[in-house]
């Protein structure tokens, strides 16, 4: 995460996220929710995995 006072990094693509939108645009302050969503299913993948002692993300973990 980004130092207090400065923006976060998205992880996601804005061009990739605009691009898989095919029928709709896509507002401004979408990116950023969709970057929240993206960063808790990665934490709850990491939870998971290392519940099951493992240290690599796997598809079930999704």
């Amino acid at each position: 995460m980004a130092k207090k006072g400065k923006a976060a990094e998205l992880i996601i693509s804005k061009s990739r996220t605009k691009a898989a939108a095919k029928k709709c645009n896509v507002s401004s302050d979408f990116y950023g929710a969709l970057d929240k969503k993206v960063r808790d299913l990665i934490a709850a993948a990491e939870a998971r995995a290392v519940g099951n002692k493992r240290k690599t993300l796997k598809p079930q973990d999704l």
